[in-house]
């Protein structure tokens, strides 16, 4: 009986040398007279133990890791094809506390099964979303994300029931699904494991987000940066559509929906929706004046629901398990999970989805394990490179959005980057304002004056030239950003500028 042994094919895990153990596992066994069959799955997201080999057992997957090419020899004398110990050996996956203290349910197949293989999804609940959207009416469809609460993942947190009511009330006689898979967020990485370890899941997502507002194409825009996701995801289509679940006919229904991958051009302002949608026209990324909405003139003028991947990848369950299952997790206005992307100076790094409510305090110790480093943690800088830097007081809110909101952060896309007590925070000031002086498209004056200017004025203030009126200055401008920039770009690169003023002042050279 051939012994099923899963090495995943993540790109996280291929870049500390995945492929070489699978390799050295085939011929280790062949070697031996050992009948294996390597399934190749997306990463559980631990990724301080990546590599991590599953062998699959009567009591279940058994788990392996960090395993490099040069311990496999090592692990067929101990006979981990029967799950037997061995240094490297963790025990059953499902046991590990990592896992099975989180509320898995965009995740729940990521890790578990081949990402390219619609039997294996379908096995582990895959299409029943998509089966029940058929059975509906559009408008139902609508309600039942409206009534989910399930509210955008990319950063904006707009509840995404509204954005679809809107795009299927708007007359046109062609509407679009845009995905906005344009990760460029420091820290973040769930949008790549979900297209890299789930691609059915995104596709079910958007053609039931079709199906609800009437469009009968889509486009997933994503950043040339994830040729393997790029790669899983038009592989998956190509699956999709000979199975039926894309097309004039979808499953026999007589709707139409179809799919296909963009690739981005390398720019951060394209994750902005609107410049987003310039690009796919073939145009320059640049931001668009708001109104009109995309929801009623987006792609070629026509009405487009822009949804990031997480938030379509949401969409099956609740269609499937009904919206008050999904509006049970959670807490106030923020309902569902968040996955939640450990990153920086931290000891066990990785995908972490919980419902909303779980404390930051909580994330970086019970989970994380503290620093990497050893050393106390100094500054959290939550949702990306716009994002404000948390300090410790602050470590006990819930994560929900208006709670953060509260005290001037935002979850954003749910990234988590960690700073130990070296950490210069006017040093990391600085570099947003450079970080949005290089990436601004230059279309508004406070974005692309702005940052330049702000990077001058921290400079003088690093240097203890005047600094009470530096920061002064530094503060006006700070505002003038935030007021009048048309975009997120240059509206929120001030948090964490203005937060490591105020909660790290020594570090600018000022009084507490």
């Amino acid at each position: 009986m051939s012994i099923t042994i899963f090495v995943p094919r993540d790109a996280a895990a291929l870049a500390v040398g995945a492929d070489a153990v699978a390799t050295a596992i085939v011929r280790e066994a062949a070697a031996r007279g050992i009948d294996i069959t390597i399934k190749r799955n997306g990463s559980r997201g631990m990724f301080w133990l990546e590599p991590l080999v599953e062998v699959q057992t009567e009591a279940g997957r058994v788990a392996y890791g960090p395993v490099q090419a040069s311990d496999v020899a090592a692990l067929f004398d101990a006979e981990f094809q029967r799950g037997q110990i061995h240094p490297l050996s963790h025990g059953l996956t499902e046991s590990l506390p990592w896992l099975a203290r989180q509320q898995r349910l965009s995740f729940a197949r990521i890790g578990v099964t081949d990402p390219l293989l619609l039997d294996d999804y379908r096995a582990h609940g895959g299409g029943e979303g998509l089966a029940r959207a058929l059975a509906i009416a559009p408008a139902d469809i609508v309600q039942q994300v409206l009534d989910s609460g399930l509210r955008g993942r990319g950063g904006a947190a707009f509840p995404t029931g509204i954005k679809w009511r809107t795009v299927h009330d708007a007359p046109g006689p062609q509407k679009y699904i845009v995905c906005n898979a344009d990760e460029g967020d420091s820290g973040s990485y769930s949008d790549r494991m979900v297209m890299e370890g789930d691609p059915f899941m995104l596709i079910e997502g958007m053609t039931i987000a079709g199906l609800a507002v009437g469009a009968t194409q889509g486009y997933i825009y994503v950043r040339s940066e994830y040729p393997h996701a790029i790669a899983a995801l038009e592989a998956a289509i190509g699956t999709a559509r000979d199975a039926g679940w894309l097309g004039p006919d979808v499953l026999g229904s007589g709707r139409a929906f179809d799919l296909a991958v963009r690739k981005g051009a390398g720019s951060y302002v394209c994750g902005e929706e609107t410049a987003l949608l310039e690009s796919l026209e073939g145009k320059r990324g640049i931001v668009r004046a708001k109104p009109p909405l995309p929801a009623l003139q987006g792609l070629f003028g026509e009405p487009t629901v822009v949804n990031n991947v997480i938030t379509l990848a949401a969409v099956p369950l609740i269609l499937a398990r009904g919206a008050a299952f999904y509006a049970n997790y959670g807490q106030g206005r923020s309902r569902g999970t968040l996955p939640i992307q450990l990153a920086g100076n931290i000891r066990h790094g990785g995908l972490i989805e919980l419902a909303f409510g779980v404390t930051l305090r909580e994330l970086l110790f019970d989970w994380g394990g503290g620093s990497a480093s050893g050393r106390p943690v100094k500054a959290v800088q939550v949702g990306g490179p716009l994002g404000a830097y948390v300090p410790e007081s602050q470590w006990d809110l819930p994560l929900d959005y208006e709670a953060y909101a509260a005290v001037g952060a935002v979850l954003g896309h749910g990234g988590i980057v960690v700073h130990d007590d070296t950490a210069d925070m006017a040093r990391l000031a600085r570099y947003a304002m450079e970080f949005c002086a290089v990436e601004s498209c230059g279309k508004c004056t406070p974005c692309r004056i702005g940052s330049t200017r702000g990077v001058e004025v921290i400079d003088r203030l690093r240097t203890g030239e005047q600094r009470d009126k530096q920061a002064s200055l530094l503060r006006d401008l700070c505002a003038t950003m935030v007021d009048g920039s048309l975009c997120a770009m240059g509206g929120m690169t001030p948090f964490p500028v203005l937060s490591a003023l105020k909660h790290y002042p020594q570090d600018f050279g000022l009084s507490a």
